[in-house]
Parts: C-alpha cells; sequence; structure tokens
C-alpha cells in the first residue's frame, strides 16, 4: 500500500471521527442552549453568557503530516459551527417565546376563574335603591322569601300557612299561585337549582317537597314529618341530592335522594333550638348556631360519609345567623351588641377561631328567620340585624366593609337577595309591603 492510500484511510478514519464529535458538540450546543432557556429572563442573560463547551480539538486528531490541512479543516469548521450555534440559539429562542405564550393563553382562562369576582364588580361603592312604582300589598305575614335561579320566580311563606308565587320579570311582581299543602306557618323555603324543585319547612316540622309541572303549576311531589318541632333553616348541597335541616327540636337532620327523600343522619349535640346552618364551599363541612351559645362545626366522614360534629365552639352571646364565605371562613351574628364576628380556620391545628369584627347597627334582635347570605359573584353579604338589613363588601383580603344600612323601624322583617345579586327583596310587618330594591353602583 502506498503512502498516499495509507494517508486517505487515516484521514477517511479521522474524518469518521470527527464528525462524531461533531455530532456531540453540537448535542452539548443543545443541552447547554436548553439549560440557559429554563433560567429567568432568558433572553437578557443570553447576551452576557460565555459559551464554554467543550468542541472537538482537531490537533487530538494525530493526522500523520497533515499540519496545514488541520489549519484549513478547523478554518472551515468555524465558521459551519458559529454558524450552527446562532441558528440554534434563534430556534430554541422562538420555540422557548411560543411556549411560554402558549402557557400563558393557557392560564388565562383558569386565572380569570379563580380571581375573586371582587376586582370585577366591587371596584365602586354601591347601594340597593328602592324600586318604588311597584308596591305590593300583603296583609298576610311573610316569614321567608326565596328566589329562583334565573330570578323568574319569587316564593314567599307566610303566616296564612300558604306559599304564595310571584312570577318576577324586570322588577315587577305577578302573583301566579297559591300553594296550601302546609298546616302551619311555613318558616323556611329553598329553590333547586338544577331541578327548579323548591322545599319548604314550617313551624310544626313538616318539610314538603314542590315540583313544576308542564303548565308551570307547582304541585307537591313529597312530605315529610321531619321534625317535632319548627324548621329554621333548609339548605341543599349543590349536587342536590342532601338536604340539611335545623329545628327547635335541637336537632339537625341530613336527608339523602333515593326514591324519596329519606332521613340518613340526625345530629342531637345542641342543648336548645338550632337556627341557621350554611354549606361549605367543599360541600364536606356544616356549621350551625344554637340558642345553647355554641356554634358546631360538622364533617362529613371520607370513610363512612357520616357526618361528625369536630369542634364545638362557645360564644359568649346567642345568635340566629351565620354563614360560611368560603372554606376557611364564616361570619356569625350575635343577637346582641354591634359586632358581626369572623371566624377563621388554622392552617396547622384545623380550627376554626374568632380573629376580627365587623362594627354593624347596635342592636337587639328578636326573629330567628331571614338567614344570612352571601353573593359569592359581587362578594355581598346581607345581614339583618336588629331593625337593620346591612349590606356588606368583602375585599379581596377577607375584610368586611359596610356599604349600606336600611333601616326598617321594625323588628318583622324577612328577605332574600337573588343569586346574581341583582335584586333585593323584602316584606316587613310595619309597612305590610314586598319591597323591591336594584343594586346599583354609585
Amino acid at each position: 500500500m502506498s503512502r498516499k492510500e495509507i494517508i486517505n484511510r487515516e484521514l477517511e478514519c479521522h474524518m469518521k471521527e470527527l464528525d462524531q464529535y461533531l455530532d456531540q458538540s453540537f448535542n452539548k450546543i443543545n443541552n447547554f442552549i436548553d439549560q440557559l432557556l429554563i433560567i429567568d429572563s432568558p433572553i437578557c442573560k443570553l447576551n452576557n453568557t460565555k459559551f464554554e463547551l467543550s468542541l472537538p480539538k482537531l490537533n487530538q486528531l494525530h493526522l500523520i503530516d497533515q499540519s496545514q490541512f488541520q489549519s484549513n479543516i478547523l478554518q472551515e469548521l468555524k465558521p459551519l459551527i458559529n454558524s450552527k450555534i446562532k441558528v440554534q440559539v434563534k430556534f430554541k429562542l422562538q420555540s422557548h417565546q411560543q411556549d411560554q405564550e402558549q402557557s400563558i393563553q393557557s392560564q388565562q382562562p383558569s386565572q380569570q376563574q379563580i380571581k375573586p369576582p371582587s376586582s370585577q364588580f366591587n371596584v365602586k361603592p354601591f347601594n340597593y335603591q328602592l324600586i318604588s312604582n311597584n308596591p305590593i300589598k300583603q296583609l298576610q305575614y311573610g316569614r321567608c322569601i326565596a328566589i329562583n335561579k334565573d330570578s323568574s320566580i319569587v316564593a314567599i311563606g307566610c303566616n296564612d300557612k300558604q306559599i304564595k308565587i310571584y312570577e318576577f320579570k324586570q322588577g315587577m311582581m305577578k302573583l301566579i299561585q297559591e300553594l296550601n299543602e302546609h298546616s302551619n306557618y311555613v318558616f323556611s323555603l329553598n329553590f333547586m337549582q338544577q331541578s327548579d324543585q323548591l322545599i319548604s319547612g314550617d313551624s310544626g316540622g313538616s318539610i314538603v317537597i314542590w315540583s313544576r309541572n308542564n303548565n308551570y303549576q307547582w304541585n307537591s311531589s313529597q312530605k315529610i314529618k321531619g321534625h317535632s318541632y319548627g324548621i329554621n333553616c333548609l339548605i341543599l348541597n349543590n349536587n342536590e341530592d342532601l338536604i340539611i335541616s335545623s329545628s327547635s327540636d335541637k336537632t339537625i337532620k341530613f336527608w339523602i335522594k333515593q326514591n324519596e327523600w329519606l332521613c340518613q343522619q340526625t345530629i342531637t349535640d345542641h342543648t336548645s333550638s338550632v337556627y341557621q346552618i350554611s354549606l361549605n364551599d367543599q360541600q364536606d363541612k356544616v356549621i350551625s348556631c344554637s340558642s345553647d351559645y355554641k356554634i358546631l362545626v360538622i364533617e362529613c366522614s371520607q370513610q363512612s360519609k357520616r357526618w361528625i360534629v369536630i369542634q364545638n365552639i362557645n360564644v359568649d352571646c346567642q345568635g340566629y345567623r351565620l354563614c360560611f364565605i368560603n372554606n376557611n371562613l364564616f361570619t356569625f351574628q350575635p343577637w346582641n351588641g354591634n359586632l358581626m364576628h369572623v371566624y377563621e380556620m388554622n392552617s396547622v391545628s384545623k380550627q376554626f377561631s374568632k380573629t376580627k369584627d365587623i362594627t354593624v347597627n347596635q342592636g337587639n334582635d328578636r326573629w330567628q328567620l331571614f338567614p344570612l347570605q352571601y353573593i359569592k359573584q359581587k362578594q355581598i353579604l346581607v345581614s339583618k340585624h336588629d331593625k337593620y338589613i346591612n349590606f356588606i363588601r368583602k375585599t379581596e383580603k377577607d375584610e368586611f366593609k359596610v356599604e349600606q344600612s336600611i333601616q326598617f323601624n321594625t323588628f318583622g322583617i324577612f328577605g332574600q337577595l337573588s343569586n346574581d345579586g341583582q335584586y333585593s327583596i323584602t316584606w316587613d310587618d310595619l309597612s305590610e309591603e314586598i319591597q323591591i330594591r336594584k343594586y346599583r353602583e354609585e
């Protein structure tokens, strides 16, 4: 074999080796660029970064008597490598920017859902303004009011044992039906949001389930002797397969839907009348207040699906009203004084304790009905205390501000806010009128 053939063979062998080195080097370049792009603000930092990669050194390839050839090849490879690096950097940066933009776009809808509605609705002060062109005289005592999901139907429970059904449209109410299944005063009403059924409870302890037929008439579909004394509050879970009732017979009952509604469990830890109950967002905790000067926190066991009292909170003054604001916070209105209490859950102990107060009007309440209500869409808490209705705004930092107080000059006030917070509907025993107020930002 001639010297020239030997050199050519060695050259071919070393060129293959060189090709492998280059592939390895470009892989290192790609990995290095990828690592750079993980750092915050990568575009700004790239300009000041020195590329310290172990690129192939041609003098490691011991080509026989080819020093000039090495030099020539190196000169040819340098611009190629630099060009390759620039192209790869540009490509990686563009890909990184596109990934960031797509990530931001994909996160925006969820952030809009999670973002507290307060930033959307509660930037400006608000009040509820009386719609005075539609006074509705109702001589029968209206002890409870419920508004359905789209604010098209209003139900009012009365002392004459009737439930009056009104059509509600653009702030106007029209009586369309009277329901007569109860044999006692109607104390509690609640519309189901999915099925548009209505549940009602009376002073004798009975619960009635009402369904609407194709002619938009309401009929009784089930009547339950739920408690031995008056039912003060009826609430539903989000799935509407659980009804929870509280009563002056000192108990809280949990009702589940099978073919009919059946009592699944009874809580007997209170020693006196149980007033308002409230279910948290996560649907696994219920709070209750009673004239026994206690607030109970009741939790649903994930294993047994039974409801268990996990905390017993002693209060200095009994109250008729309380309400979950979110999973970790609830408010409680004592019947005496000028303060509403805020309770928050400790992240370590998972126990609730009073952390702050909201200053409201001074008073002594005498009616246990008209439950505390929180409208998440507008971050508004409505509370009846003494002779006043207070509209309270929750801020983003879980602070509370009374935006409006309406005085009625009577203790006998009963009412409800629509689900979207647009309307406040009340009845009071002084005017004996149904009053409609509309939400207005100042």
